[in-house]
């Protein structure tokens, strides 16, 4: 089984919120999660990421592949 570490979206229109999900890499964007690691709010000023990092690396420690978008959240979430 090949894992994924992507976003999901949640919230409604126009006002989009993400969780940041570690899924099969054949499931649907909102398809059942293995685990939420974290979330990521794109219209918050501040402080709009909170992301385990600690998790994150346990995954990709047991191979799991991250999609350019989290990849990205990752660093920033490490900086």
């Amino acid at each position: 089984m090949a894992v994924t570490i992507r976003m999901t979206r949640m919230g409604r229109k126009k006002l989009p919120y993400y969780r940041v999900v570690v899924l099969d890499s054949r499931t649907r964007r909102d398809g059942r999660c293995l685990e939420v690691l974290g979330t990521y709010d794109p219209l918050a000023t501040e402080g709009g990421l909170n992301l385990q990092t600690d998790r994150v690396d346990e995954w990709l420690a047991k191979g799991a592949t991250v999609s350019d978008s989290v990849r990205d959240l990752i660093r920033r979430a490490r900086a």
